[in-house]
């Protein structure tokens, strides 16, 4: 049996398409929770009409979440987006299958996989974190050891990686006591250096080791701190370092995921004329009511066009375009292929 764990907040038509997907593309034993953060009760309970194989668990903050968009829409007061469930999440973790899928309402899978075959391949080959998805960034491959290990799956060795010990690599990635400054003043690490350290996780789009996952996600205190993960995912590499198959990956990308969305502005402020949260109320209301199908284009993301359709009336379609653009942009710097 595979858990397989979909963070959810406010966002019922991509939850649609995310299950839908699993649902088309995975096979073998797995079962579905959906760990939800303030979506409203009257779309958790289409949620659950349609798809009556998923288990839906609600956060401690479910209420104070529900209560906080209603507030948004009456007087425009913002959503913390910051503050989110990780305990929530860890303690689900915690209780899981010994293998896991940890994703996001938003992204979905576009090819199959099977559950019990990457279960297996993890279990002998000592696989840690299967990768799914990259998001089409290749850049990566130039820092790591790429080799053949099954017809679908290759090993993905990272190269160089400075590992210190817990302290100095807090140093290292916070800078304390400007010990990244020195580093590149001596011409040890670059601009780039940090960013290798993805190598070793995957936030939206990893097939984990239980044990693996609860190490990267530890001492995360209510945020997302992604340096705090890659630390922590560092530490416990140190320790594996010699195992060639620790990391690795499918050779087709199987998910993918939306950059035309987001749960709140909290992350996405770019001074544009555009409210995410009013965007996703205007979409929800759609597919509540049958109106928005929740797999248009399908398997790529939906098309612009089927967004105007529910939202032009109501929303500055010019600037969600800009905030669309620049939200892609950013993830297109990094390498990433946003279409």
């Amino acid at each position: 049996m595979t858990d397989i764990f979909i963070k959810s907040f406010n966002r019922p038509f991509y939850l649609d398409r995310c299950i839908s997907s699993i649902n088309k593309y995975v096979s073998g034993d797995f079962r579905i929770k959906v760990l939800d953060d303030g979506t409203p009760e009257q779309y958790l309970d289409k949620i659950r009409k349609k798809h009556p194989n998923v288990e839906i668990l609600l956060s401690d903050n479910y209420d104070k979440k529900v209560d906080a968009i209603k507030v948004n829409l009456l007087s425009g007061k913002p959503i913390n987006g910051i503050e989110i469930p990780t305990k929530f999440w860890y303690d689900n973790v915690k209780n899981a299958s010994d293998y896991i899928i940890v994703t996001e309402d938003d992204v979905w899978f576009t090819h199959p996989i099977n559950v019990d075959e990457l279960s297996n391949y993890a279990k002998t080959m000592d696989i840690n974190l299967i990768k799914l998805g990259w998001l089409g960034n290749e850049l990566e491959r130039n820092d790591l050891i790429i080799n053949s290990i099954s017809d679908n799956l290759e090993s993905a060795k990272p190269k160089k990686l400075l590992l210190f010990s817990e302290k100095l690599m807090e140093a290292f990635f916070y800078n304390h006591y400007k010990f990244y400054t020195i580093l590149y003043k001596i011409g040890k690490v670059d601009n780039f250096t940090q960013r290798k350290y993805w190598a070793l996780n995957s936030i939206l789009m990893g097939f984990f080791n239980k044990n693996y996952w609860l190490e990267i996600w530890k001492n995360m205190d209510g945020k997302v701190d992604e340096k705090r993960q890659l630390i922590n995912a560092a530490l416990f590499y140190k320790k594996n370092k010699n195992n060639p198959n620790f990391i690795s990956k499918l050779k087709l990308e199987a998910m993918k995921t939306t950059f035309q969305s987001s749960a709140t502005n909290s992350y996405h402020e770019y001074g544009f004329d555009f409210d995410v949260n009013r965007f996703n109320h205007l979409i929800n209301e759609a597919w509540l009511k049958d109106e928005f199908d929740s797999m248009e284009n399908f398997p790529k993301d939906f098309s612009i066009e089927y967004f105007k359709r529910f939202i032009s009336e109501k929303i500055n379609f010019t600037e969600f375009q800009k905030w669309a653009d620049q939200f892609r942009k950013q993830y297109e710097n990094m390498g990433c292929k946003t279409e």
